[in-house]
């Protein structure tokens, strides 16, 4: 039997993950493309779960939505919640520059929290993968801070493996496959 979800993005790249994980598992994903006004935290878990209740509101059905954030070490776990004015504000260059380095002090960790609502119940699902900031760009830009993270155990970056190689360890291939399992338990 094949499943519908919604995901609300506007993130093209993002989209594409979802489907190309979900569909492993027969789950068709359908895209709403709906601005909301997000929470700016570093709680991530209220985060997704006010962004997902708003989303609801608007949509009315079962969905899922979701934030990836970077973890930096040597600033407390931060940014997290706050990735992405952290990456609107720095972008690739800048980031590698404050944030990365050659040795241990630029270990991060990826996180990816999905977060689906059905109506009645919130259920969070994570993926986590450790790594380390470059200190210069790697790959394509175009999907956000892929440029500059390397997992642990890899030589290159997200963006130079490429979607293919990056869903096979991501943080959001963790985090989906979790979901996946749940909702097809349902």
């Amino acid at each position: 039997m094949n499943r519908q979800i919604r995901i609300l993005s506007s993130n093209p790249e993002k989209i594409k993950e979802v489907r190309d994980i979900l569909n492993e598992f027969n789950i068709e994903v359908i895209s709403n493309n709906i601005k909301l006004e997000e929470l700016q935290t570093d709680d991530v878990i209220h985060l997704v779960k006010d962004k997902a209740l708003k989303a609801y509101k608007k949509i009315g059905r079962p969905l899922i939505v979701e934030h990836t954030g970077l973890y930096i070490e040597k600033i407390n776990g931060l940014p997290g919640g706050l990735t992405q004015i952290f990456w609107d504000t720095l972008r690739a260059d800048k980031f590698a520059e404050i944030f990365g380095a050659v040795d241990d002090s630029s270990k991060a960790q990826a996180k990816t929290t999905v977060c689906y609502v059905d109506g009645k119940n919130f259920k969070i699902f994570e993926g986590k993968i450790n790594g380390c900031i470059t200190n210069h760009p790697k790959g394509d830009r175009t999907f956000q801070w892929d440029c500059i993270f390397i997992p642990d155990g890899k030589n290159m970056t997200f963006a130079e493996m490429g979607t293919l190689e990056k869903n096979k360890i991501s943080m959001r291939k963790q985090a989906l496959t979790e979901f996946a399992k749940y909702l097809n338990e349902q």
